[in-house]
């Protein structure tokens, strides 16, 4: 099991959490265990960094937090819900109603506009189509977009594509964002400004924020920093 020491947390103000949480994959002849015996709670409004080496199962933990992998072992909450006795299909709605996703490529739609890029998770949950665009565009204005809704992601720098990712992330007002390098193909001012702006968009929204990054730096600013090192996640003292 894992050294990790997670403090007692009301279970109404869980939004995340995994237990035992193990994933090995078949190379050849051999299995490789990539995660192991992983323990991990995110409480309502929580920052939380996740570090470690190039390979050592940073993105992989993203994935079966998110439900977009399944587990050899252990099992992941959302919203208190055990996603692992989920149908695909019940799955994906409990994501798309309680989890943002943002990643260090931002994945827009290129022939859709920032302010219907932003509107997305919400049109596939059903909502009317202006009630979506209007939420989207008052998310787009809080990250300081109000002046680009109407363009497309290639009229957009990489700061504002990367800006309107984390937008849509926001939409659908989800308990917890997973981001899994979102800084990582900016240059040094658009990477401070997102970090600066994911600080005031937690503190405004109360969304927990789990972040994969390599930036030892940015971790540090973002509340608790976890290292995962051969297959298990331990606390930074």
């Amino acid at each position: 099991m894992t050294d990790v020491q997670t403090p007692i947390k009301d279970q109404l103000m869980t939004v995340l959490a995994c237990q035992g949480l193990s994933k090995s994959f078949t190379q050849g002849p051999e299995t490789v265990d990539v995660l192991s015996g992983v323990d991990l709670v995110v409480a309502k409004g929580e920052l939380l960094s996740i570090v470690g080496q190039s390979g050592s199962g940073k993105t992989t933990l993203l994935q079966l937090l998110g439900g977009l992998d399944v587990p050899t072992a252990g099992t992941v909450s959302v919203m208190g819900e055990n996603i692992n006795r989920l149908s695909e299909a019940k799955r994906s709605l409990l994501r798309n109603q309680a989890l943002g996703f943002v990643y260090q490529f931002h994945h827009l739609l290129p022939e859709f506009s920032a302010l219907e890029n932003a509107a997305m998770p919400l049109l596939i949950r059903g909502v009317r189509k202006r009630d979506a665009l209007d939420k989207a565009a008052d998310l787009l204005n809080q990250v300081g977009l109000s002046q680009r809704v109407k363009h497309r992601p290639s009229a957009l720098s990489g700061g504002e594509r990367q800006r309107v990712a984390i937008a849509r992330a926001l939409v659908g007002e989800p308990g917890c964002v997973l981001m899994d390098e979102p800084t990582g193909n900016l240059d040094a001012e658009n990477a401070a400004a997102v970090q600066e702006l994911l600080l005031r968009l937690n503190a405004d929204c109360q969304t927990s924020f789990v972040i994969v990054t390599h930036d030892m730096e940015m971790a540090s600013r973002f509340g608790q920093v976890y290292r995962i090192a051969h297959g298990q996640l331990a606390r930074e003292s």
